[in-house]
């Protein structure tokens, strides 16, 4: 029986906010055990500054430096009217203002978008998806990564990989601390079991924190996707444009050649392993993109209202 895609929206909005939620309440705990079994606010008052830092550089250069690693190269609409056009007509369409559009001279099929806001956001697209895609396939990929934007995505990506930088910042001191002597932990000040017990769940938490915020990260960033594929065809009204193209990028194999594990998560479809999505319970918890078969079912079971 088919979805309805408002059910399927909204039932994905819900889920997200949980994971960022639980994510928070999981940054902010850390620290407080952190402090607590140190004896001192300190470990957290550094984490934090330098999570100012990088989220300032980040928020007004990341898009940048992302373009830049990418090898994306700015367009004007005589460049490739196609391409031009398509993002300029959905963006009118989903209310938003147009964003700055990028061609990636790369033979893989991809995608992504990147930004801090709609007011400051770009499109970028390999030569490998204007070739192998019809223009119905290329009016989904467009509108499922406007989406991205119109959701906020693209600042919510960037928000949680700060989150996850202060997760191993605040681990790495942590464990430095212990092991290098610096300062007095609760347990040396109390001298009690209680004190050595929380100095010893503290380490045990240092050591697995930065996993479980990675797989936290990853967890929202294939909800997003989610999102983002069923608010693309909200936004077509034709899922099978969307379910068309991610069938023609699981054929193809090859990696986009300048993504990376950093930016892996920003792209339309894994552009690390030539999408070839694992099989395995943690293939996928470790997977920045839902498994693209799965996408496609639930696009092919979308009814549009």
């Amino acid at each position: 029986m088919a979805a309805n895609l408002w059910k399927y929206v909204d039932s994905n909005k819900r889920k997200s906010i949980f994971f960022i939620s639980f994510f928070v309440i999981f940054v902010v705990g850390l620290g407080i055990l952190f402090s607590y079994a140190y004896d001192s606010s300190i470990i957290l008052i550094i984490a934090v500054l330098i999570a100012i830092v990088q989220a300032f550089i980040g928020f007004y250069g990341g898009d940048s430096i992302i373009l830049s690693i990418s090898g994306a190269k700015e367009i004007k609409k005589s460049d490739n009217p196609l391409l031009y056009r398509t993002v300029e007509n959905l963006a009118i369409t989903a209310g938003l203002p147009m964003p700055k559009v990028y061609i990636i001279d790369d033979p893989a099929p991809n995608a992504f978008a990147t930004g801090r806001d709609p007011k400051h956001a770009s499109v970028a697209a390999t030569t490998g998806l204007l070739r192998v895609l019809e223009k119905t396939e290329l009016e989904g990929v467009i509108a499922h990564e406007l989406s991205h934007i119109g959701n906020y995505d693209i600042r919510l990506t960037m928000i949680i990989a700060i989150l996850v930088s202060v997760v191993a910042l605040l681990s790495d001191l942590f464990l430095r601390s212990r092991l290098f002597g610096l300062g007095r932990s609760r347990d040396e000040n109390g001298g009690n079991q209680t004190g050595a017990l929380i100095a010893i769940l503290a380490i045990v938490a240092a050591i697995l924190a930065p996993i479980v915020a990675m797989v936290i990260q990853l967890a929202i960033s294939r909800k997003r996707e989610f999102l983002a594929d069923a608010d693309g065809a909200l936004l077509t009204r034709y899922p099978e444009g969307l379910a068309g193209a991610l069938e023609k990028i699981a054929k193809y194999r090859e990696p986009v050649e300048h993504a990376s594990s950093a930016t892996a998560h920003l792209y339309f479809a894994n552009p690390l392993k030539g999408n070839k999505q694992e099989e395995s319970f943690f293939g996928k918890i470790l997977s920045t993109h839902p498994p693209i078969q799965e996408r496609i079912s639930l696009l092919r079971d979308l009814e549009i209202r």
